[in-house]
C-alpha cells in the first residue's frame, strides 16, 4: 500500500468529508499517491474505444478533481485515463455546506456541492499547461493515460445552446474526449436537458460551432424514466456524440440505507447506487447495439463488478466512491480482481468478455 492509502486515509476519516477531499488532492499532488507504469499493465485488461487507446478500463469520474489540479498524479497512480471537472463558465461556490456526507454503514456517499468549480479560465489554463509539458496524459513511464474534460453550466444566467460550445472550444485542443454533464441533480433544470428535443439541440450546436474536436460523450442519469431511454440514447447518437456515461449519482434512496445521513439530499454515489446504474447500463447497451462507446459508473468496487459490466456492454468503467473509501490502493486490487474473474468467466481479455450477458 502506498503512503496515501496506509497512513493518510485513515487521518481523513475523522475530518468532515469536504476538508478530507481537499487534503486528499493535496497529497496527490505531493506525490503521495503511488506511481504505478502503464506500460506494466496487463495486455489483457487493455481498451480500445472511440479511436482511443486505454492501458486499463478503469477510469477516475468527474467530481474527484473538478479544476484539473491533480491530472497528472492521478495517471501516476495507475488509472487508465483520468476524467477532470465539472467545470462551468464561470467561478461558482457550489451549495452551502454541509454538502458532502459519508454514509460509511452503506460504502456510499451523498453529495449536492452543486458544480463548485473555479471556472474554465483556471481550468483551460491547467489542462494547457499539461498537454504542453511532458503531457499529463503520460504517466511517469511513458504510459499513454487518455484524459477527459467533463463540461457542465452555471446555476444562474446559463445558456446551454452556448455555454456548451463555447466550453468545447476552450478544451478541445488539450482534452482526448470531452463529456457534456447533463445528469447532475444538484444543478436545478440540468436533467430537464436530456429531453431528447432539447439534447439533440444542444449536440446540434456543438457540432455547427465545432465539426473538428475530441470524441464527444454525455453522461446520463439512473434516474430516466426506461420509457424515455431509447429517446434520449437516439438523440445522443443523432446528435454525433461518440460515448455515453451510465450512470451519474441517483436522487432514489434505495431502501435498506443504514446511515443516520441517508435522508440528506443530493445525489446518492457507491454501493447502494450498483443495482440501478447496472440496470439502466443494460438498457442503454440494449438501444445503442454497439453504436457507441459505453463508459459503466456507480456502485463498481470489485473486480468482478468491472467485469459484469463490461460483458453487459460497457466498455470502459469509472469509479468515485470506492477509490475516496480506499484510496489508490484499490487500483492494484482491482486489476488481479478483473483478471480472475476474466479467467473464472473463461475469458483472455477483456475485449472478449464484452456484450456477452447482453440479452
Amino acid at each position: 500500500m502506498n503512503i496515501m492509502s496506509r497512513l493518510i486515509l485513515p487521518l481523513m476519516r475523522r475530518l468532515d468529508p469536504e476538508t478530507a477531499h481537499r487534503i486528499g488532492l493535496d497529497a496527490l499532488m505531493l506525490g503521495l499517491g503511488g506511481v504505478s507504469d502503464p506500460g506494466n499493465d496487463d495486455p489483457a485488461l487493455s481498451v480500445r474505444a472511440m479511436g482511443l487507446r486505454f492501458p486499463n478500463p478503469i477510469g477516475i469520474a468527474a467530481g474527484f478533481d473538478k479544476n484539473a489540479q491533480a491530472v497528472r498524479p492521478l495517471a501516476r497512480s495507475g488509472f487508465g485515463f483520468v476524467e477532470a471537472g465539472t467545470v462551468t463558465p464561470r467561478p461558482q461556490p457550489g451549495n452551502p455546506r454541509p454538502r458532502l456526507f459519508r454514509l460509511t454503514e452503506d460504502r456510499a456517499i451523498i453529495n449536492r456541492m452543486g458544480f463548485n468549480n473555479q471556472g474554465i479560465d483556471r481550468f483551460a489554463v491547467r489542462m494547457a499547461r499539461l498537454h504542453r509539458v511532458s503531457s499529463p496524459r503520460r504517466a511517469s513511464m511513458g504510459g499513454r493515460v487518455p484524459v477527459g474534460a467533463n463540461l457542465g453550466i452555471n446555476k444562474t444566467g446559463a445558456d446551454p445552446e452556448r455555454d456548451y460550445p463555447m466550453l468545447v472550444g476552450r478544451v478541445k485542443h488539450y482534452a482526448d474526449y470531452i463529456v457534456i454533464n447533463l445528469s447532475s441533480p444538484n444543478t436545478p433544470g440540468l436533467r430537464d436537458l436530456l429531453e431528447a428535443t432539447r439534447l439533440k439541440g444542444i449536440l446540434d450546436a456543438i457540432n455547427a460551432a465545432h465539426p473538428e474536436r475530441p470524441p464527444l460523450l454525455v453522461k446520463l442519469s439512473p434516474d430516466i424514466a426506461h420509457d424515455d431511454v431509447p429517446a434520449v440514447v437516439e438523440a445522443a447518437i443523432a446528435g454525433g456524440v461518440q460515448g455515453l456515461i451510465v450512470s451519474n449519482t441517483t436522487l432514489s434512496r434505495p431502501a435498506g440505507l443504514l446511515s443516520p445521513h441517508a435522508d440528506e439530499t443530493g445525489g446518492l454515489s457507491g454501493r447502494p447506487l450498483r443495482a440501478l446504474a447496472q440496470d439502466m447500463l443494460a438498457r442503454v447497451a440494449k438501444v445503442a447495439d454497439g453504436r457507441v462507446a459505453l463508459v459503466a459508473c456507480g456502485g463498481i468496487e470489485t473486480g468482478a463488478d468491472i467485469v459484469d459490466r463490461v460483458r453487459a456492454g460497457a466498455d470502459l468503467v469509472q469509479v468515485y466512491t470506492a477509490y475516496v473509501y480506499e484510496g489508490p490502493a484499490i487500483l492494484r486490487r482491482l486489476k488481479a480482481e478483473t483478471r480472475r474473474a476474466l479467467r473464472a468467466h473463461g475469458f483472455e481479455t477483456l475485449a472478449d468478455a464484452r456484450g456477452t450477458a447482453r440479452a
